[in-house]
């Protein structure tokens, strides 16, 4: 049955759900990044869920904030490199955004997102159009930000819809960042393995708020 909210337990299942969706993508992560980069991210991913999954599942939580927070801390400390940096500053910082929130909503969704976004984008510099995980993250947070009065089921439908549309629009793009970059117009016709990651992400979350 859809959800309209979570509880902290449930978020932390939704999230134990989508570590085990990107372990299970890794083959598709690396090809992804090996036809733009060096092929280490389906793998970097891999541990970084790892990570997860052992740091959520000895812990309860009384807030849905914290949970996040946990998620980008055990993906820092594990991964390494500019996807740890990244990846773990998108749930860190979206996590503090909504840290005292006891229940997930479609409110703390837009929130989560939005915040984490632009963190991403402080840190790294990326922009939308430079064919990163931007490119999958920017559309969700506005799509998020639409949703954002919505039950949280249908603000999540939305918000996977665009983070895919974003990822599909990122093959089209030249690379201007990372390893990618020296590759030009070579780049064309890839999505970015980031965005690849943000669009699994994405759909797990839907799938679980969806079932």
């Amino acid at each position: 049955m859809p959800k309209t909210q979570l509880t902290p337990t449930e978020t932390k299942n939704m999230m134990l759900q989508v570590a085990d969706a990107i372990i299970e993508a890794e083959p598709i992560l690396t090809d992804a990044d090996r036809a733009l980069g060096d092929g280490d991210h389906g793998v970097g991913m891999e541990r970084g869920m790892n990570a997860i999954k052992e740091k959520l599942g000895a812990s309860e939580y009384t807030s849905v904030g914290k949970v996040f927070m946990d998620v980008g801390m055990a993906m820092m400390s594990s991964m390494g490199g500019a996807s740890g940096a990244v990846f773990g500053t998108l749930f860190r910082a979206g996590g503090k955004s909504i840290k005292d929130s006891e229940s997930l909503t479609a409110k703390d969704l837009a929130e989560l997102i939005t915040s984490g976004t632009q963190s991403v984008m402080d840190r790294g510099g990326a922009k939308p159009g430079d064919k990163t995980m931007i490119d999958a993250l920017d559309p969700a947070a506005t799509a998020a930000q639409e949703a954002a009065d919505q039950p949280l089921n249908e603000a999540i439908t939305a918000v996977a819809a665009a983070g895919e549309a974003g990822r599909d629009a990122s093959k089209a793009m030249i690379a201007t960042m990372g390893r990618a970059k020296t590759l030009g117009e070579k780049s064309i016709g890839h999505p970015d393995a980031g965005a690849v990651s943000i669009a699994i992400i994405l759909n797990t979350m839907k799938n679980f708020i969806n079932n």
